[in-house]
């Protein structure tokens, strides 16, 4: 995957050393469960793996593509790649081997929202198909430990509780052999983790993890270490600064493999009774009568593991050591095939080893100081073409390196050939050696898919102190096949008004040069039969690759066009082949450079609507929806607004003000400002706010009678997105003008109705509807309006920035209608010039 280029770091070189030495120490391993990114027990995995030294896995279900985004306006896909790339920046901060359930775009374990129920989510996600994966995933890391993020209580995320269920039943089924038996004619081995520990209480604990505990060389908790990687899930607004000082991390032990219960006096490790050094294994080996010659062996890798310990910092003296472990290890794996051990045995312990050379790889690179780089030539590369990659091996240690070995490795179908040779016999302090590779890429070679291993890696071989050592590289941002002409259309979803079925829908579409150098195409939209476009086709011609081309088209529907949703398609045709996909870049600071392929399709849904002549909307946005979009599109005149038309502007300009998601927490002006909000509704405006959480610096003050939102959160919220909805005030202009509101008009709502909805609010407001998840009680505060002076202002938690960019016909009518309502319940156009708002300086 794409990674973001490490900054130079006084302190790295040591500190580095020091995470890829301690896992030498253990032979013990653990796994924590969670259903998002972001669920992970930060502290803990930080304390296991950067403290003890543990091999220590983080398996996540899904992609988070269901979330909320606090850098973007992304979704869906979009912001499961962003969440994804996240949670693998985070892990490489607490040295954790991370694996996702969910495989691919669109994979059946998605994230589809916020769920009260564990067997909803399992349903959807296909319960099967989530814990064959699960058990996969133990059979292959084989933990010690298992540990899942959350309970299954009533009061946790339908998602967190099923990853809970699914962990606590492979805990007891993983080392079962007649569970899922085709994993072991794959060569997968049942294992059975020695004990399962899900989150306790200080009141209520079995283990006690000391996360507080400070860590000289790393210069912080693992508390703050913990905090550190939660700090790269940007998107969802964690990290938080945690103090110096003593604090637990606290579970229960809910099962054991030896049938143990938890004894009377509270642990402060997962790993009592468990085998933790190579000595453990050793007289677990004796005690059970077994072959003393490995046991001998395992003895000796302890003192070798120790040996490293005692010679750090010194880096030429860690790297002799490591060496001399790699010589042992390759004897004792050796010795382990060879011997007459039980097959469960010989397995458990050929895993453990094979571990130990891949932690034994990593620690002879950070003391012997080689760095590996892989350097494309281009990371964007196009189905056929041909291009060049040079990997490169710099030794900046001590330890004379010789028999380097460079190889490029490349997908099933490619070819990488070395313009020079890829062997070196040695490779001397401050010396690099580098190999240029010619890479041709197939005809028909796939589209870049985030989720997957990187395409183009490199491995490095070479040979210290008599033992040969192998490293693993990646580019810094991802190598990506894209098609030679990527298509994206302005608007991707547009709204057909059926009561003007002859006004055309202008499209544009903006053509993108993948291929190197010149190229040509046709580009056309192909419509549902009956539908005309015009022009019927645009010819572009590039002079460089990178380079963007916009062309226009008009698209009508036939007469009598009915209701429902339609799809068209761009095409970019260069005589050979047609593409049809868009690409879209994402791109932030602290995730590096990554796409996202999808077809190049417009969805256009046909209604009815109604639009006030001349409505004119100010949108103060958060940053997290696209709602001002989908009014302009339907013809609504929209203004955002800035922090100096807020604070200074003519409000009174606008017929209505609109507050995006959570926008006092994203907008520090509009706290200071809302008196001017208040004081713009009471002199006759429309001021519209949309839902926000507690945190978001929320008080019920804010709005002109008092609302409280509802906690705890997760207990004031509608998930089901086809929940009965009753209008307890059907005759209410919402419901009548311009459009009229029937029950149809929650139809087809996509993934919930209402999020954060208030417990308490002022008798002034008039309750719109009443809504609940089926056999709960309903809410009659989720959408809430009044009258306040000569205005009106209305609090929705209804979900809109969910549903107008999906084009739901229902959640389009009734925003116009909000947008539009006036006291008597007409809109007329707006005033050429409307009477001004008396402005109001801000400290």
């Amino acid at each position: 995957m794409p990674a973001v280029p490490q900054q130079a770091s006084a302190d790295r070189g040591v500190v580095d050393l020091w995470k890829a030495i301690k896992p030498l120490t253990t032979i013990a391993s653990a796994m924590n469960t969670g259903a998002h990114p972001d669920d992970e027990h930060s502290a803990t995995l930080a304390y296991l793996s950067l403290g003890l030294g543990v091999d220590t896995y983080s398996v996540i279900a899904n992609r988070g593509e269901g979330g909320q985004n606090e850098i973007g306006s992304e979704l869906g896909n979009a912001l499961g790649i962003i969440r994804t790339r996240e949670l693998q920046e985070a892990s490489k901060i607490t040295n954790v081997t991370l694996a996702n359930l969910s495989q691919k775009l669109d994979d059946p374990i998605y994230d589809f929202g916020f769920s009260k129920s564990p067997d909803e989510t399992l349903a959807k996600w296909g319960e099967d198909v989530a814990y064959e994966r699960l058990i996969r995933q133990i059979r292959e890391k084989r933990p010690d430990v298992l540990i899942p993020a959350f309970l299954n209580e009533p009061s946790t995320h339908g998602h967190h509780r099923a990853i809970n269920v699914l962990t606590e039943r492979a805990f007891k089924d993983a080392g079962d052999p007649k569970v899922f038996p085709k994993q072991l004619e794959e060569g997968l081995a049942p294992w059975q983790p020695k004990k399962l520990y899900v989150p306790g209480s200080d009141k209520a604990y079995d283990a006690a993890l000391p996360v507080g505990e400070y860590n000289e060389l790393y210069g912080a908790s693992y508390s703050q270490l913990g905090e550190e990687s939660r700090y790269m899930h940007k998107s969802q607004g964690m990290g938080r600064q945690v103090d110096e000082g003593p604090k637990n991390a606290y579970y229960k032990l809910q099962g054991s493999a030896n049938g143990k219960q938890a004894g009377n006096k509270p642990e402060t490790s997962f790993f009592g009774g468990i085998a933790f050094t190579f000595d453990d294994l050793a007289r677990e080996l004796e005690a059970k009568g077994k072959d003393n010659k490995i046991a001998k062996q395992l003895k000796t890798l302890q003192k070798d593991a120790d040996e490293v310990i005692a010679a750090y910092p010194a880096f030429a003296e860690v790297a002799r050591e490591v060496h001399e472990m790699k010589a042992d290890v390759t004897a004792a794996v050796e010795q382990v095939k060879a011997s007459s051990l039980d097959d469960a045995v010989k397995t458990d312990l050929l895993h453990r080893l094979g571990v130990k050379e891949k932690q034994l790889d990593k620690a002879s690179q950070e003391a012997a100081s080689v760095v590996v780089k892989v350097k494309p030539e281009t990371g964007e590369l196009v189905p056929g073409q041909k291009t060049k990659v040079t990997v490169t091996a710099f030794n900046g240690g001590g330890a004379a390196l010789s028999g380097i070995r460079l190889k490029l490795n490349v997908p099933e179908g490619w070819s990488a050939k070395p313009a020079g040779t890829a062997e070196f016999g040695k490779l001397g302090r401050n010396e690099t050696v580098k190999t240029e590779f010619e890479v041709t890429v197939p005809n028909q070679a796939t589209d870049f898919n985030p989720y997957a291993e990187p395409m183009v890696t490199a491995d490095v071989q070479y040979t210290a102190f008599g033992t040969a050592a192998s490293l693993h590289a990646v580019p810094d941002n991802a190598v990506a096949v894209l098609p030679p002409v990527a298509l994206s259309l302005s608007p991707e979803a547009a709204v057909l008004n059926t009561l003007k079925p002859e006004d055309a829908v202008p499209v544009k579409v903006t053509a993108t040069n993948y291929t190197p150098g010149a190229e040509k195409a046709s580009v056309t939209l192909k419509a549902p039969e009956g539908w005309t476009v015009e022009p019927a086709v645009q010819e572009i011609s590039f002079a460089a690759k990178n380079e963007t081309k916009a062309v226009e088209f008009s698209v009508k529907a036939p007469a009598g066009v009915k209701p429902g949703s339609y799809s068209l398609s761009a095409i970019a045709g260069d005589g050979k082949s047609d593409s049809s996909r868009t690409v879209q870049v994402i791109q932030y600071p602290h995730i590096g450079k990554t796409y996202y392929v999808k077809p190049a399709k417009l969805a256009i849904q046909a209604f009815d609507l109604k639009v006030p002549q001349g409505l004119k909307v100010g949108y103060i946005s958060s940053g997290f929806d696209n709602i001002d979009q989908v009014l302009r599109q339907v013809g609504v005149n929209v203004t955002n607004l800035d922090a100096k038309e807020i604070q200074f502007g003519d409000l009174s300009q606008y017929d209505t003000i609109v507050l995006g998601i959570r926008a006092y927490a994203f907008r520090p002006e509009l706290i200071p400002s809302n008196q001017r909000l208040l004081d713009y509704a009471k002199n006759g405006g429309n001021l519209v706010v949309q839902y926000h959480k507690p945190e978001d610096k929320w008080k019920p003050e804010l709005a002109p009678y008092p609302i409280t939102i509802g906690q705890p959160l997760i207990e004031w919220r509608v998930t089901d997105e086809a929940s009965k909805v009753t209008m307890l005030a059907p005759e209410h202009p919402i419901f009548n003008v311009p459009n009229k509101i029937t029950d149809a008009d929650w139809d087809n709502w996509i993934q919930d109705r209402s999020a954060y909805n208030p417990s308490e609010w002022g008798k002034e407001y008039t309750q719109l509807i009443s809504n609940g998840d089926p056999g709960e009680k309903e809410f009659t505060g989720t959408f809430l309006t009044a009258d306040y002076g000569k205005g009106t202002y209305t609090y929705s938690s209804l979900v809109w920035y969910r549903e107008l960019p999906s084009l739901v016909p229902g959640a389009i009518r009734m925003f116009v209608n909000m947008v539009s309502l006036k006291q008597d319940g007409a809109v007329a156009a707006a005033p050429a010039a409307a009477p001004a708002v008396e402005p109001v300086a801000v400290p």
